[in-house]
């Protein structure tokens, strides 16, 4: 009996902050499939909703200290079912773009390993940056890309625009100070830290072929600001 307590103790300390993980994500997937179904939105957009939303979570976790073991265990099952999806259209939402992608999948990877690196050396401000930079920068460019982009340019046959990728950038450089800032770093650090992160970001972003900048976009964010700070 005295064996099992600690780990009823460790299920009840986990398990409000985990259903409010599960309301968040169920509510933003719900939405985003009730826009996708019901209203006509595009389906990139509604994609792009549940891409940025689910990617707050990180901060969810981070505020109640979620422990590894159970990001890691959301990522491994966010990967299945984001495979799934992507081969069955079960949900629209995720995977119903002008173009077969595993940007989902590579998402839920990043944050597995994101969490590895650095969540299990108590340093989960490096797993926050690369995921909110994935979530909001790549979200944000590609919204404002599609519906103001008027200054196309292209990487190896991938169309983008400068106002999205002036968007990836300015979003990048805001997730980078605030969290910088937020955990005690100098101004001076925070800027120089901010400014690299938000240029080697943008110009991975632009190389999206096979949603593969999910997985590029939020490791080398992390790296490049856990080692310049």
């Amino acid at each position: 009996m005295s064996k099992l307590l600690p780990k009823l103790e460790l299920l009840s300390s986990v398990w409000y902050p985990l259903s409010l993980v599960l309301i968040y994500l169920g509510t933003i997937i719900g939405l985003a499939e009730r826009m996708n179904r019901l209203t006509g939105a595009d389906a990139e957009f509604t994609r792009k909703v549940v891409h940025i939303g689910s990617g707050n979570v990180i901060l969810i976790a981070w505020w109640f200290k979620l422990p590894p073991w159970l990001l890691l265990v959301a990522s491994l099952i966010a990967s299945f079912i984001a495979l799934i999806s992507y081969f069955l259209p079960i949900l629209p939402s995720i995977n119903s773009v002008e173009r077969k992608s595993l940007g989902t999948f590579f998402y839920a990877v990043s944050i597995g390993i994101l969490t590895y690196w650095f969540w299990i050396v108590n340093k989960p401000q490096y797993t926050a940056i690369g995921i909110l930079i994935m979530a909001w920068g790549d979200g944000m460019a590609a919204i404002i890309g599609k519906r103001f982009g008027r200054h196309p340019y292209q990487i190896l046959g991938i169309k983008k625009s400068w106002e999205g990728s002036l968007t990836m950038m300015g979003v990048s450089f805001f997730v980078t100070s605030i969290i910088l800032f937020f955990t005690g770093e100098s101004i001076n650090l925070i800027l120089i830290t901010s400014l690299l992160v938000s240029v080697i970001a943008t110009g991975l972003e632009a190389f999206s072929k096979w949603g593969l900048d999910n997985l590029t976009v939020p490791l080398s964010s992390a790296i490049v600001a856990f080692y310049l700070t």
